[in-house]
């Protein structure tokens, strides 16, 4: 049974960003456009937030949330999926790709895996027109799957073959966009530093941020503009720490920063502060200047109090009481 850092170690090990889509899967999409005339062909790769493009072919559609994505459907069930028209199905009648350009309806996807059981993606295909769920042979788009998944295979070879282990398992924990961790590094990397810590004589922290005013940024100018913002926001944050702190994308505009040594809550308030005086100058998109403050949540941890979900509880509580208090500011529990 695989876990969700051996399926994100498989999808940063052929993330066309990482190595580059191969010309045969282009070929592949072009020949499934053909075959069942249609608007659009793609392979994409779930990561742990967002659908990537490996390769599209006809209809050009950006990166999206995966929140979104009616491939992450195909993912998570493992099973080919047909839709004949998205308009009918409440769950996705209001996705953006349906009510605006380019306005598709019809959807066949299949899961694309690079070994059994390690479903990484899909291989579908769409349309702006409804179409009868029949008009679909699915086994011969299961085939066009395993094409993908064969020639994602030899991509992963040649990525493994080119890094070290401690390379591509950074990269399975390592979100792409912000180059911060991911939720799967939690147990992975932050549970180890707090039972390091919990022995010790000295204190440590967390901060929890949340992009007051992001949400707005995305449904205004698009993800692509939000995705600069995210990537300014990383930057911003970087300066502030140090190199021992591990920053955590917890969700699209959420992040935690776990610190090993903190001496007091007054100092975690420090830090905190710096934080939001780095937010509270407006990030410059093209001719755009765009506000998105932080609210901050945080708390300290004593000797012997190590369970990182009590933590993050802890400062999830405090995050709320920022955000009631009237954003922009940051409230910090005494030690747990």
């Amino acid at each position: 049974m695989f876990s969700e850092i051996d399926r994100l170690d498989a999808v940063r090990s052929v993330n066309p960003a990482s190595v580059g889509s191969a010309q045969e899967l282009r070929v592949l999409a072009e020949l499934a456009q053909q075959v069942y005339d249609v608007p659009r062909a793609a392979v994409h790769l779930l990561d742990d937030h967002w659908q990537l493009n490996a390769v599209q072919v006809g209809i050009e559609l950006p990166d999206c949330s995966r929140d979104i994505a009616i491939c992450t459907r195909v993912v998570t069930s493992g099973q080919t999926l047909v839709i004949p028209d998205m308009r009918q199905v409440p769950a996705l009648s209001d996705l953006p790709f349906v009510t605006q350009d380019p306005f598709l309806r019809f959807y066949a996807g299949a899961p694309v895996a690079v070994e059994d059981g390690l479903v990484v993606g899909s291989f579908c295909i769409v349309d702006t027109e409804p179409r009868s769920a029949d008009t679909v042979d699915r086994q011969s788009l299961i085939r066009f799957a395993e094409v993908a998944s064969a020639l994602l295979r030899l991509q992963r070879n040649n990525f493994r073959l080119s890094l070290s282990e401690k390379d591509w398992r950074y990269a399975a924990l390592t979100d792409p966009l912000t180059r911060f961790y991911n939720r799967a590094a939690l147990p992975a990397l932050v549970d180890p530093m707090l039972e390091a810590r919990a022995t010790a004589a000295s204190l440590s922290g967390v901060l929890y941020l949340d992009m007051d005013g992001f949400k707005s940024i995305n449904d205004r100018f698009g993800h692509p503009v939000g995705d600069e913002v995210l990537s300014q926001a990383a930057a911003r944050i970087r300066t502030a720490l140090s190199p021992s702190d591990i920053v955590v994308r917890m969700g699209g505009d959420e992040f935690a920063i776990f610190i090993e040594q903190v001496a007091s809550c007054h100092e975690l308030a420090l830090l905190a502060e710096r934080l939001l005086a780095l937010f509270r100058s407006p990030f410059v998109i093209g001719r755009e200047q765009l506000s998105a403050r932080l609210s901050i949540g945080g708390a300290l941890s004593g000797a012997g109090r190590a369970e990182r979900e009590a933590l993050l509880h802890s400062v999830d509580q405090a995050l709320y009481r920022a955000k009631a208090a009237g954003r922009d500011c940051s409230i910090i529990q005494d030690l747990l």
